[in-house]
C-alpha cells in the first residue's frame, strides 16, 4: 500500500506551483472574540474550481506520461473533486470522464461539463460508484483519479497544510479540518505535524456520515448506512479510504461531528459576519467550533473550509432559516 511522507507533499507543491492558488490564511476579530483565541480560517473556497480537490487532481494529472494524458482520466465524485479532475486535465490536454451522482447539485454538474468532461451519471443509492469507474477506465484505457484514496492525490491537498503553517507565522495548537474521504486531512494532518508535532488535528464530518469516527473506534473502516441522508453533499464517502485510514489513525487527535442544522448556522454566520460563501461540506469545521465542540480559548487554532460550490436554492434556503 503506497503510504504519504512530507517530502511527498514538498514535491506537490513545487510541482503545484503557478498553477494552485495560494489561498489566503485569514483572522477575524469577531470570530476570536466569540471563540475566545486566535482563529485562523484558510478559504479553500477561493481555490481553482471552489475546492481543495484541485490541488491533489492537478498534482496525480501533472505525473502521468504523455499517453496516459493522451488517453485521459476518469473520476467518481459529487461535485468538488469532479470540478477539480475536469479543471487539471483540461488545462493539461487530457480528456476527462466524470461519475456523478445523479443527484449531485446541478451547480457542481454545469461546472464540470463546462470545463469540458463529460459527466456520466449513477444513482449512489443503488450502485457502486468504483465499480462504475473500474469499468470504464477498462473500457476506454483511462487513468482513474481517485477523490482521495490515493497518495499522490493526498499529497497535492497537504500542499494546503504547508501553506497554513508558513501563512500563520506562529505555533497552532488546533487545525479543524472537514472529512469525507479522509484525504485532505490526511495531507494537511501530515504537513502540519511534521512542522508542529504537538498541534491537535481534528476533524469533523456530518453526525449522519460518521464513518471515520467509528472506524477510529472499531480500528477498522467502517461503512456508512446506505440510508443515510445529510446536506453535506460533499462528505458522503460510504468509508474512509484505506491510504488515507491508516494516516488518519496515527495523526488526528480524534474527529467531532456536526448536525445539519449546526452547519446551516455556519453557513449563515460565515455570510454574514466573514462574508463568506461556503457550502455545507466546507462549513463542518467552523460549525464545529462555532458549537464549542473544542474550547479554543487562549488558543491559536487554524480551520479549513475546504469548498465554496453551493447550489443558488439551497444557499437561500440556509440564509432564510429554511433549514
Amino acid at each position: 500500500m503506497a503510504s504519504l511522507t512530507y517530502a511527498d507533499i514538498e514535491a506537490a507543491a513545487e510541482r503545484l506551483a503557478g498553477l494552485a492558488v495560494v489561498t489566503p490564511l485569514i483572522e477575524s476579530p469577531a470570530l476570536n472574540e466569540r471563540l475566545g483565541g486566535r482563529v485562523l480560517l484558510k478559504p479553500e473556497t477561493l481555490q481553482r474550481g471552489g475546492a481543495f480537490k484541485f490541488r491533489g487532481a492537478m498534482n496525480k494529472i501533472a505525473q502521468l506520461s504523455s499517453d496516459e494524458r493522451q488517453r485521459g482520466v476518469v473520476a467518481c465524485s459529487s461535485g468538488n473533486h469532479a470540478q477539480g479532475v475536469a479543471l487539471a486535465a483540461g488545462m493539461l490536454g487530457a480528456p476527462a470522464v466524470i461519475v456523478m451522482p445523479a443527484d449531485a447539485p446541478a451547480m457542481k454538474v454545469a461546472n464540470t461539463r463546462a470545463y469540458g468532461a463529460e459527466v456520466i451519471h449513477y444513482d449512489r443509492y443503488t450502485e457502486d460508484r468504483d465499480a462504475v469507474t473500474r469499468a470504464i477506465a477498462a473500457e476506454r484505457g483511462m487513468t482513474i483519479v481517485w477523490p482521495f484514496d490515493d497518495a499522490e492525490v493526498a499529497a497535492g491537498q497537504g500542499t494546503a497544510g504547508i501553506e497554513m503553517v508558513e501563512q500563520a507565522g506562529a505555533p497552532l495548537d488546533f487545525v479543524i479540518v472537514p472529512v469525507g474521504g479522509g484525504g485532505l486531512i490526511a495531507g494537511v494532518s501530515t504537513a502540519v505535524k511534521h512542522h508542529y508535532p504537538d498541534a491537535e488535528v481534528w476533524g469533523v464530518e456530518p453526525a449522519a456520515f460518521n464513518d471515520t469516527v467509528r472506524s477510529l473506534l472499531s480500528g477498522k473502516r467502517e461503512r456508512i448506512d446506505p440510508a443515510a441522508r445529510s446536506i453535506c453533499d460533499a462528505l458522503q464517502s460510504p468509508s474512509p479510504g484505506e491510504i488515507t485510514f491508516a494516516v488518519n489513525r496515527l495523526t488526528l487527535a480524534g474527529v467531532l461531528t456536526v448536525t445539519d442544522a449546526e452547519v446551516a448556522e455556519a453557513m449563515r454566520y460565515a455570510f454574514a459576519t466573514l462574508k463568506l460563501v461556503v457550502e455545507p461540506g466546507g462549513c463542518v469545521a467552523l460549525a464545529a467550533a462555532l458549537a464549542g465542540r473544542l474550547d479554543l480559548a487562549a488558543r491559536t487554532t487554524a480551520i479549513v473550509l475546504s469548498g465554496g460550490n453551493v447550489d443558488p436554492a439551497l444557499f437561500a434556503a440556509v440564509l432564510a432559516g429554511e433549514l
